[in-house]
């Protein structure tokens, strides 16, 4: 099973997933976050994603999900080099930073409670998140076109591809076609029909969010919304 909540470093989620005894397998959805994780006693970063990464057998994990283009700076390495894959944080830091970091999460009564005050300790000592990666999400994350954001931020395109390569792990345009393909999740889920949310998210009509769904997910977009049940 699933849950989450908000952490207290903001705009972070602190959530924990354990095994449902249904025995299935799942898949994780790009949100253009990343994640620290911990699973079996391993501290581990999860890049960003350009599609699903796919679950294999339930087990216990737990993890602090930053905010898009938060993670980098408290984490120590830019996004892009974590695209798509999931890394030992040994593999990242000093094995005594490691090693502080595991202590911290095993005093914990529990392993997310842990890492969030990894992640509070982290965002102290850290320079504060750059506002204006802040806004391109926010503005993204609304549905307004890349080059109209760049231009309110007064970015230019090089500039703005180069920061989001470091903050997000892939150009603008990618961070918001995954931002859009959440914006239609959120409306097909909550019972919007699939045209309209086709309308509503900022496609060109219901076949082009079907083309996006199954190339950012790699699975048709009524396996992720079932039909509701009838009354």
């Amino acid at each position: 099973m699933y849950r989450e909540r908000a952490s207290r470093l903001p705009g972070a989620v602190v959530w924990t997933s354990n095994p449902s005894g249904d025995g299935g397998s799942g898949r994780v959805l790009p949100d253009g976050c990343m994640d620290l994780l911990w699973h079996d006693g391993r501290l581990l970063v999860a890049g960003p994603d350009t599609r699903a990464h796919p679950v294999g057998e339930p087990s216990a994990w737990a993890g602090v999900r930053f905010r898009p283009g938060t993670a980098p700076p408290l984490l120590g390495v830019p996004a892009h080099e974590l695209r798509d894959s999931r890394v030992d944080l040994a593999d990242l830091w000093p094995t005594a930073d490691v090693r502080r970091a595991s202590a911290r999460v095993h005093a914990a009564d529990h392993p997310a409670q842990g890492l969030e005050e990894v992640a509070l300790r982290l965002a102290a000592e850290a320079a504060p998140p750059d506002p204006v990666l802040g806004r391109l999400v926010t503005a993204l994350a609304a549905g307004r076109p890349v080059a109209a954001a760049a231009d309110e931020l007064g970015l230019g395109a090089r500039q703005l591809h180069r920061r989001s390569l470091t903050a997000f792990g892939y150009g603008p345009k990618t961070l918001a076609r995954i931002l859009r393909l959440r914006r239609a999740l959120a409306l097909a889920r909550a019972g919007v029909p699939f045209a309209e949310t086709a309308a509503r998210a900022g496609y060109a009509d219901q076949p082009h969010l079907s083309r996006e769904v199954r190339s950012l997910t790699g699975v048709p977009l009524r396996e992720l919304v079932p039909p509701a049940p009838h009354a």
